[in-house]
């Protein structure tokens, strides 16, 4: 069953999308988690959501609409947490508000594509078609290089952003960066894992990482370990016993975060 699973077409392209998203997502989500900013993958999911609702609507392909809104949407944020400074997580709110109401807006306005949204609300990774492969492996590239360029600056920037303020690095211009990095992998991962599930991805390995690395950088490598087994595991387990791709990679994130948990507090006793 498994042989034939990978030989299969479909699946392959399902594996190559999965295997990227759970390279960036858990690389991204460690600047996110750390900066106390894990809720934004939510809220950037549910802009998205509205602009892929919007390319159905306009007939356009939906996760170049998805895109966009998360790029204005990570501007909006990084606009509004400069002018609350002293409640930044305002930002989040009022953006993800303003995501849903739209997002139902366009659910209303176009009620015969509704069923097409829904694979996006809960991901639909073995309908990905070949373009879909190529943003994926294009943003993938573009995280990946980013990262690498600017990795003292995000990691000054991530553990004391005064700190890299007062050093003359752009501090503005590096949040922006990262929210922007965020949307880019937020809105193509919805058709892999989906917009309800997609910030589970970019915490739950990082949440495991942090419970068993001992620095940064051994943080993010586990991350991107343990999303990798988590993403290849609930393919293999989905394809084989017909479930839903996304709520199984979740889940086996998830199981892996509890063992995790149990083991640590097994070992210190």
């Amino acid at each position: 069953m498994i042989i034939e699973l990978m030989t299969s077409g479909f699946f392959l392209k399902a594996f190559v999308g999965g295997v990227l998203i759970a390279v960036v997502a858990p690389l991204m989500g460690t600047f996110l988690v750390l900066r106390r900013l894990s809720m934004i993958g939510d809220t950037l999911a549910h802009v998205t959501i509205a602009g892929v609702a919007l390319g159905f609507l306009l007939q356009v392909y939906p996760l170049a609409v998805g895109l966009i809104f998360a790029l204005l949407a990570s501007f909006a944020i990084e606009r509004l947490r400069k002018a609350y400074k002293t409640y930044a997580e305002l930002s989040i709110a009022i953006i993800m508000s303003g995501g849903v109401a739209l997002a139902s807006l366009f659910f209303t306005l176009g009620k015969n594509f509704n069923l097409n949204v829904t694979s996006y609300l809960f991901g639909s990774i073995y309908t990905l078609t070949d373009l879909d492969i190529y943003v994926v492996a294009v943003v993938a590239v573009i995280v990946l290089i980013v990262v690498a360029v600017f990795w003292k600056e995000l990691f000054l920037l991530t553990f004391d952003e005064d700190a890299a303020a007062v050093s003359g690095l752009p501090v503005r211009a590096l949040n922006i960066m990262i929210t922007v990095l965020t949307a880019l992998i937020i809105s193509v991962s919805i058709k892999i894992v989906g917009a309800l599930l997609i910030s589970a991805l970019l915490t739950i390995p990082v949440a495991c990482s942090l419970l068993i690395a001992r620095g940064f950088r051994q943080s993010i490598i586990f991350s991107v370990i343990i999303a990798e087994i988590a993403a290849i595991a609930g393919l293999l387990v989905a394809g084989v016993w017909s479930l839903a791709p996304g709520a199984t990679i979740v889940l086996i994130l998830i199981t892996i975060l509890i063992v995790t948990m149990i083991v640590r507090r097994g070992l210190k006793i």
